[in-house]
């Protein structure tokens, strides 16, 4: 068997997988595998060296013509000639058999020096050094290229931690930028429903006697309605920081879907009236969940407002809230004939990113964030949250919990407390 060896580009498909000889900067101008080698050689005066790490998928051959790879062929056999020692010399009781392997991958030699390169006692890969001289090795040259061998993992450290340490800042610079584009989108949409607020809490204040009762109650809604959506979306900035910061505490218990789905419609019930919706709650009360109840109630609140604000108002629309039981999960569904939604709109619904989101049927405004917490509460329950949507025919939210464990006390429906 010959070495097929190949120029790193086009030939070298997998290179994105050889972690540590990128971080030796195999593919730059500082190619310290290839330096390394060199000065292997040199000190040992071999004309030939390879060095292989664990789990990458290519060897680097070094030569005078310089330094370039081949493909590896994975082989358990290998970590088996350095159980003894870390270092095979022609007079070790295991060379006859690495020498052997080495042949079998086209490295022919009559002399060889094997060094297992070892990190804290877990071996990261192997360097050898061969060609055909029958010369011995020089037992000084040995012990001096051991070291220097070995010498590579203190730069293996050190690219690695610096390594870490730029993935960090990025990562923390990358935060720092969200939380200040966040910070900003917060400030303007905070902004506009209190500049609102202000300017006709004035006009009650200043102007009430030039108001005649219709003035006044519109006025009225327009402030009700403004506090609502700014309360719900501080509720829903605090909820979602805290989720973040992992101050929940997620405490699951057995109880009674229908429990958290009668909360939902009554507290609903009246924006459904009021936008001329039917919302319909059709989960059976046999039908258990072993969940955190606040967390799923709070999800199902979400949905059901979502699917609420993009319903149209003209008597028609219809929310539908009913459930089924599949072996060990629980299958709830929240169902819309509302805007729906396209593709791309799907595609980014449940990133965790703070973005405008559409408009209802009567132009509610929000920022996206409930979905982002309800993927949130569902990943904490060890559930799932999928969404199917047809733009201008509706949309259903399909949420996915563990059912009720009889290994736990159920909570009966007289029970229920909602903190």
């Amino acid at each position: 068997m010959e070495l097929k060896l190949l120029e790193i580009g086009s030939e070298t498909e997998q290179l994105s997988a050889c972690k540590l000889s990128l971080l030796l900067g195999v593919f730059g101008q500082d190619n310290r595998i290839a330096d390394f080698l060199k000065f292997a050689r040199s000190m040992l005066q071999t004309d030939y060296a390879i060095l292989a790490f664990k789990d990458e998928p290519y060897i680097w051959f070094s030569s005078d013509e310089g330094c370039r790879p081949f493909l590896s062929e994975a082989d358990a056999q290998v970590n088996e000639f350095f159980k003894e020692s870390d270092l095979i010399t022609p007079d070790h009781p295991i060379y006859p058999q690495a020498s052997a392997y080495m042949q079998s991958l086209g490295m022919h030699h009559r002399r060889m020096l094997a060094v297992d390169l070892c990190d804290r006692e877990d071996s990261v890969g192997h360097v050898y050094l061969f060609d055909q001289k029958d010369t011995a090795f020089d037992d000084k040259s040995i012990v001096i290229v051991r070291e220097f061998i070995q010498s590579l993992m203190g730069l293996i450290r050190l690219r690695l931690e610096n390594a870490e340490l730029k993935e960090e800042f990025e990562q923390q610079a990358a935060l720092n930028f969200s939380k200040t584009k966040f910070f900003q989108i917060i400030a303007h949409d905070l902004r506009a429903p209190f500049h609102g607020l202000l300017g006709f809490s004035e006009i009650l204040a200043k102007e009430r006697d030039t108001l005649d009762e219709k003035g006044i109650q519109d006025i009225s809604d327009y402030v009700f309605d403004t506090a609502q959506s700014t309360y719900n979306l501080l509720e829903n900035l605090l909820n979602w920081a805290m989720a973040e910061g992992g101050r929940f505490v997620y405490h699951p218990i057995n109880f009674a879907l229908s429990q958290s789905t009668k909360i939902v419609t009554d507290v609903l019930g009246s924006l459904a009236v009021k936008k001329n919706i039917q919302l319909i709650n059709q989960v059976e009360e046999q039908i258990k969940v072993y969940a955190d109840i606040n967390m799923i109630t709070s999800v199902i609140q979400n949905l059901v407002s979502n699917a609420l604000k993009f319903t149209h108002t003209d008597g028609t629309g219809k929310v539908i809230l009913r459930a089924e039981m599949q072996q060990e999960q629980v299958h709830i569904y929240i169902q819309d004939t509302g805007l729906g939604m396209t593709k791309n709109q799907i595609e980014t619904l449940f990133e965790p990113k703070i973005t405008f989101s559409r408009q209802g049927t009567l132009g509610e405004k929000g920022t996206g964030l409930g979905l982002v917490l309800c993927k949130r509460f569902i990943d904490l329950n060890q559930g799932q949250i999928s969404v199917q949507s047809k733009e201008g025919e509706g949309t259903v939210f399909k949420v996915t919990l563990p059912a009720a464990n009889n290994s736990h006390q159920v909570l009966e429906q007289r029970q229920s407390q909602v903190c």
